[in-house]
């Protein structure tokens, strides 16, 4: 059985060193690193790292695990493939004020280039800054802290040719009212690496089988970043009837010091209440009010002796955390691993279970029986509508003229019928 994509699959094509609006040199030597200006700004980058311009390549992916400086606005990101990645990178993007998304899984905050910025992290690795005096607006991405890339910023100087200041006082939006994304569906639904463009939401909606999306609003492993997804876009999807995933990419049981999990189940069990926190933030800011099922994507591992105990701690601990919270739970696993690792645990707190189980087998058949998942046959374990199957992994689907690499999955889901039991109380199952 083919293993799930975990790093992105198409390596974008040579950077563009010498993009129409930012030009780029070299400073001495090539170990010393590059000088580049973008819009009155002048900042040195590591000589490693590539440097994308997206107003010439738009459908460039904003990879979140190659050291990268990205100048401009994104694009289509039609070349973002993969879902979680082994290592994060440190990576910075640069794009004008004016038009820059109010995204709402990144703090964003107001700050001076060539200055201290302030000091906070975010639950995702992300965070932004709208840089006053120069109408630009700094995505930063970092892998075990944010201080190298923060740096970056902090070095930079302002010149000449600096663009008018922009008005930044509207980058912190008000939390959005919550809604309904989630009702009660069967069918075919997919998941890409980076939320789509509204036109290719609109064409696929149109002209596709499909009929729910899964959407990833955060998490220090997730592979891509997410330029389009705010409490906007949220919104149009609901109300055009898509039913929503939203995935967390939390740790994962791999050893990685920017995106593993431990090996401790008590440690995992500490990161699995942080990935809840995390996610239900997420949620609130993108408009996904309490009830919302939120998944975990956990993805395959092979050394089940190491790692089922701690990743059944770290789920039940995000089981536990978003009941509190008010959210419901939803584990993405693989038929191999994180289902026999729940499975085997589920009669010691069965609450303290995720409450839909979405099963990464690539066997191409669209059903949610207990065979394609991997549980006993007739088992009473996640039965009715707490069930997804991923049946085929990624691949170019096209609809509407469109195309989007995506996984495919059967969905049957009633969110209605998940009772959230409230606290728990229930530590690290060993």
């Amino acid at each position: 059985m083919p293993s799930r994509m975990l790093l992105l699959r198409c390596l974008l094509g040579a950077a563009l060193l010498l993009p129409a609006q930012a030009a780029v040199a070299v400073t001495g030597a090539a170990g010393e690193g590059r000088t580049v200006d973008y819009r009155g700004l002048r900042l040195t980058v590591p000589a490693d790292w590539r440097v994308v311009d997206l107003d010439r390549t738009p459908d460039a992916c904003l990879r979140l695990d190659r050291p990268t400086l990205y100048l401009g606005h994104a694009g289509t990101q039609a070349e973002c493939t993969g879902r979680a990645a082994v290592t994060r990178a440190d990576t910075l993007h640069l794009e004008p004020l004016d038009g820059a998304p109010p995204r709402a899984d990144v703090p964003t905050l107001r700050a001076n280039p060539g200055v201290p910025l302030p000091r906070t992290g975010g639950d995702s690795n992300e965070l932004r800054y709208a840089l006053r005096g120069s109408g630009v607006m700094a995505t930063v991405s970092y892998g075990t802290g944010p201080d190298a890339v923060r740096g970056l910023l902090e070095r930079a100087r302002r010149t000449p040719a600096g663009a008018p200041e922009a008005e930044a006082d509207a980058v912190a939006a008000a939390l959005p009212t919550p809604r309904t994304a989630q009702e009660p569906f069967t069918g075919l639904g997919f998941d890409a690496c980076t939320a789509p463009t509204q036109s290719a939401m609109n064409a696929w909606r149109q002209g596709s089988p499909f009929g729910a999306v899964g959407v990833y609003i955060g998490g220090p492993a997730r592979a891509c970043a997410q330029p389009r997804l705010t409490s906007g876009w949220i919104r149009k999807q609901t109300e055009a009837g898509w039913h929503l995933m939203p995935i967390w990419v939390g740790p994962q049981p791999w050893r990685s010091n920017t995106t593993g999990l431990s090996t401790d189940p008590s440690r995992a069990n500490d990161q699995g209440l942080a990935a809840a926190e995390g996610a239900a933030d997420a949620a609130r800011s993108l408009g996904l009010g309490p009830g919302t099922i939120l998944y975990n994507d956990l993805e395959h591992y092979t050394d089940r002796a190491t790692w089922d105990a701690p990743v059944v701690a770290y789920l039940t601990a995000w089981t536990v955390r978003l009941h509190e919270l008010g959210y419901k739970s939803a584990a993405y696993v693989h038929a191999a691993s994180g289902v026999p690792a729940l499975s085997a645990h589920h009669h010691q707190a069965p609450q303290a279970m995720p409450d839909v189980l979405w099963v990464a087998r690539w066997n191409l058949s669209a059903s949610v029986s207990d065979a394609d998942l991997g549980l006993p046959t007739g088992t009473t374990k996640w039965a009715g509508p707490r069930r997804a199957h991923q049946f085929r992994g990624g691949h170019d689907a096209t609809y509407g003229g469109v195309t989007i690499n995506i996984d495919r999955s059967w969905i049957d889901v009633d969110p209605r019928l998940l009772v959230v039991p409230g606290t728990l109380g229930i530590g690290p199952l060993a």
